[in-house]
């Protein structure tokens, strides 16, 4: 199926073959300061992506709401602190990769104590929103930048 088709053109068409990945349930948050900058990560060396940046987060362990994981996440990653009521849905995304589908929803968080710093990543920066769409970011990553300059 191709994604040039009508709605109309697409139900009149067999259905696409649905493969079958494994599923990883992933939380990211847009960490925002006061002049609306976001804080990306870059992917560590000897990991999958290497190089590319991200917004910060992680996988959501079995029986774990999606704010909890990122707080722990984040406490583990960048050594901050935040609460689930300092942080809001912005964005989701769910993407297919070639051995697993991906779901993330993007939390914006403009409240946190504690200096970012670099535990598991190789790099930090603080950018403008625009600036995101400029910069080598996984697939998943790229279509949560317009969902978050829409909530901001």
């Amino acid at each position: 199926m191709s994604y040039h088709m009508s709605c109309a053109e697409a139900l009149a068409a067999p259905p696409p073959d649905m493969p079958n990945r494994k599923i990883i349930l992933v939380a990211a948050a847009a960490i925002l300061d006061r002049k609306k900058r976001v804080l990306i990560a870059q992917r560590p060396e000897g990991k999958s992506m290497a190089g590319l940046w991200e917004f910060p987060g992680g996988k959501i362990e079995s029986g774990e709401l999606p704010e909890y994981a990122l707080m722990r996440e984040l406490r583990e990653e960048l050594g901050i602190e935040t609460r689930p009521c300092c942080m809001f849905p912005a964005g989701f995304a769910s993407h297919t990769y070639p051995d697993f589908h991906l779901l993330m929803p993007l939390f914006v968080v403009r409240v946190w104590s504690g200096d970012p710093v670099l535990k598991e990543h190789q790099a930090l920066q603080w950018v403008d929103i625009p600036s995101l769409y400029n910069l080598d970011m996984p697939e998943a990553d790229k279509p949560l930048i317009p969902q978050l300059e829409a909530s901001v």
